[in-house]
């Protein structure tokens, strides 16, 4: 018989390593790319980025010289919204989860296009202004707007 002391322990076991595998396995879905920033400025040919070509498509840069990486996330209109995934609660990294994302420290939730759907976060998400040029390549302005 497996008195109580041992019970929880072993339950706080199996909880963390369950709970872990299902954060891996949010992250391991979401492709991360470098880039290196020109002019304040990313600059993706969206024909190399097969990820964003999805209604719910989503990836995460890491730009040159930036300590946050930046989420871009193709949106229901097709058109695109870059943001920083950091929450604005207390400053976890929010999760991509289809038409949502979800800050796994607290359970604050956004939508795709950073509005707080679910507290305890006020505040949305952080963007970076975004344009598509004719020939086909997404602008990230690295300058913030609200």
């Amino acid at each position: 018989m497996m008195d109580r002391r041992a019970f929880v322990h072993r339950w706080l076991g199996v909880a963390a390593g369950a709970g872990g595998s299902l954060v891996l396995t949010g992250c391991a879905s979401l492709v991360v790319r470098s880039v290196t920033p020109v002019d304040g400025r990313i600059q993706l040919a969206l024909n190399r980025y097969p990820e964003l070509a999805e209604a719910t498509g989503s990836l995460r840069l890491q730009a040159d010289g930036m300590r946050e990486p930046i989420y871009v996330l193709t949106q229901t209109d097709g058109k695109y919204i870059a943001l920083s995934p950091i929450c604005t609660h207390l400053g976890c990294t929010v999760e991509v989860e289809r038409d949502r994302l979800v800050c796994p420290c607290h359970g604050s939730t956004y939508d795709r296009g950073g509005a707080v759907l679910k507290g305890p976060a006020e505040r949305s998400l952080t963007r970076f202004p975004t344009q598509v040029t004719a020939d086909g390549v997404l602008v990230i302005e690295l300058r913030a707007s609200e």
